[in-house]
């Protein structure tokens, strides 16, 4: 594939180099030059990119493609919305030992072009609570089955989280995921916690009174502390303070610990009602079962929920704006497929809101691009449009450092090599639809849901 005349966004820069012709042979980028200057075979594929903008895709730094408590199967109906949106990989955020081979099998048709789907590029494995003998084993289990991260959630526990960062760290296995709600995020950072998803801890650390809300949670199990967690969060949000918020972002940027805010979570929590979320026309591209699973939890929401959802949404773009003035790395991730939050789709509100809480747009396109690359060890091959590396790529039809909407302008996807034009990535959406038109009640199982 040869795309000629096009404007290329070098997101490590922040500036737009061309017009250039980029040439794609074998899945990886072979040549980039001025125009009339690239050597091209007669076979190649001739994309006109006058006027066009070509970046790298995108990356969702937090999903979940499996279902384990609700023993569903996993949500490979995704994988359109993905690719359609220009997300072309994925960290997988929570799955068991079982699910890599299925990851596996996924990567092998892919390769063999049987399977249009995002590259699974970090798989994170979870760590429950137990003891401290089947903490290890499970850590164990995580590192023996090929995960690339033990995943912790906030109700193991402190004592849990010790036994598994020490193990893990035997094992030079990276520990990510949410910080428990009995320990102090900068204690966490310091600890060796690779990553915080969600801004756990953080609305704590930025109010005066954190050491008050957290001993409140001691020596309880970890259950019952995020239960504790779960009730002050009001009162912690409405004593967000502003100075303690920017002295914590400096002495979180100095332990390295990386961010994955999904801000797109309380956004469209606080945004959306009870009764119009079915008609939104991505509906139909929900799998039944999922429709289900949103149903159930949406129809079940009281209104107290959409008000701290609202309150969330405001302290969380204050403290992003603390954290990106602090230079603390931030990634884009979403939580997709969370209530409301649409594979692929929502990355491109994410960085939205990225830029509301302060980023430039260039910083919010590193956050989905550059930045994930660099945090998986894999800058060498992805993450910006560079000969050898990857070609993962978006064509774009504006410029996405003028305005980070213009992501959603795509005209065509470069997947693995493949070219995948805006009449490709509608019959996807389509083949999408196709497969979720069997009518859906709310009826699911539990699990899977917003108590994750």
């Amino acid at each position: 594939v040869a795309i000629e005349n096009v404007s290329i966004v070098d997101v490590v820069r922040g500036r737009i180099v061309g017009p250039r012709t980029v040439l794609i042979v074998d899945g990886r980028i072979a040549a980039i030059d001025k125009p009339g200057k690239v050597a091209r075979s007669s076979a190649a594929l001739r994309v006109d990119g006058r006027g066009q903008f070509l970046m790298p895709a995108l990356v969702d730094m937090h999903v979940h493609l499996f279902n384990n408590a609700s023993h569903r199967p996993p949500n490979d109906w995704a994988f359109p919305l993905f690719i359609a949106n220009g997300v072309t990989a994925v960290r997988e955020m929570a799955a068991i030992p079982a699910d890599l081979p299925v990851i596996a099998r996924w990567r092998a048709a892919a390769a063999r072009g049987e399977l249009i789907a995002p590259h699974v590029l970090s798989i994170g494995v979870p760590v429950r609570t137990g003891e401290a003998d089947a903490v290890r084993r499970q850590v164990r289990e995580a590192h023996a089955s090929g995960a690339d991260f033990s995943k912790v959630f906030s109700d193991v526990g402190e004592s849990t989280w010790r036994v598994a960062l020490q193990e893990a760290r035997a094992l030079r296995l990276p520990v990510c995921g949410h910080i428990p709600a009995d320990v102090s995020l900068l204690d966490a950072a310091a600890a060796g916690q690779r990553t915080n998803e969600h801004l756990t801890q953080i609305f704590e650390a930025c109010t005066a009174t954190e050491s008050q809300w957290l001993a409140l949670r001691q020596g309880l199990d970890g259950a019952k502390a995020a239960q504790i967690a779960n009730a002050q969060e009001r009162e912690i949000l409405e004593s967000f303070d502003s100075g303690v918020c920017e002295r914590t972002a400096a002495a979180l940027a100095r332990t390295g610990q990386v961010q994955v805010p999904t801000l797109v979570l309380a956004h469209f929590e606080a945004r959306s009602g009870r009764t119009e979320y079915r008609d939104d026309p991505r509906w139909r591209y929900l799998r039944p079962d999922e429709q289900a699973r949103w149903a159930l939890i949406i129809d079940h929401e009281l209104p107290a929920e959409k008000e701290l959802a609202a309150r969330r949404r405001e302290v969380s773009r204050k403290i992003v704006k603390a954290l990106h003035l602090a230079r603390v790395p931030i990634l884009a991730g979403t939580d997709a497929p969370m209530p409301r939050v649409y594979p692929g789709f929502s990355l491109h509100k994410e960085l939205e809101l990225l830029v509301e809480a302060g980023l430039s747009p260039a910083d919010a396109l590193r956050a989905a691009t550059f930045g994930p690359a660099e945090f998986l060890g894999l800058r060498k091959t992805r993450g910006s449009i560079a000969v050898g590396k990857r070609a993962d790529l978006l064509l774009l039809e504006g410029n996405p450092l003028r305005e980070i909407s213009q992501t959603q302008r795509i005209r065509a996807v470069v997947l693995d090599g493949r070219l995948l034009q805006r009449a490709d990535l509608d019959a996807l959406l389509a083949g999408a639809a196709r497969s979720s038109s069997v009518p859906a009640t709310p009826s699911s199982p539990p699990g899977d849901g917003k108590g994750k």
